[in-house]
């Protein structure tokens, strides 16, 4: 199956979930992650704030900005430049996209990067990772060796195989509904 194919299918499935089931779904995941030992044990995450049909975190990076370092990715261009979450006041409309992005301070500090949670259009149980096609997170993970890379997706994102390219950064874990790999 080709990256475009895969693209295709999962989106058909994210369809067939309204918005508020993807929303209880993602609490089961991010309920997942606050347990994993990298989170408990991190400083400085890295999250994203999520589209409408990705696993949801508008409620993840709020509860958690005032215990750690959250950091956001801005795009900039062809990459992501990051900055601190520090509250709702701090977001405005990214250029490119639309989506919410903190203002402030550019952090470049990535070694000091504990975490990242990474969203994705799939992943397989090798813990590989195809995202949307533009590679924005794969320059930026490329770039943040001692992070631990944790992938988030609801069960029908999961395949047994998925294309990989020589660029693509595999995830240290992935989190999904009922499985974690």
């Amino acid at each position: 199956m080709t990256k475009q194919e895969l693209r295709k299918i999962v989106r058909a499935s994210k369809r067939e979930v309204s918005l508020e089931d993807k929303i209880l779904r993602s609490q089961a995941i991010m309920k997942k992650v606050e347990s994993l030992p990298a989170f408990v044990n991190a400083d400085t995450v890295l999250l994203y704030w999520s589209m409408d049909d990705e696993v949801h975190t508008h409620d993840f990076v709020p509860r958690w900005y005032e215990k750690k370092t959250i950091l956001l990715p801005c795009v900039d261009g062809d990459d992501l430049l990051l900055r601190r979450y520090t509250g709702a006041d701090s977001m405005v409309p990214g250029p490119q996209f639309g989506i919410p992005e903190p203002v402030g301070p550019v952090f470049n500090d990535l070694d000091a990067i504990d975490m990242i949670v990474v969203p994705g259009v799939a992943f397989d149980r090798q813990r590989n990772r195809m995202g949307r096609g533009r590679g924005f997170y794969d320059r930026l993970l490329k770039s943040t060796n001692r992070a631990v890379k944790v992938g988030v997706a609801f069960d029908f994102q999961i395949f047994d195989a998925i294309p990989v390219e020589p660029f693509d950064v595999p995830m240290n874990a992935v989190v999904a509904e009922t499985q974690t790999f």
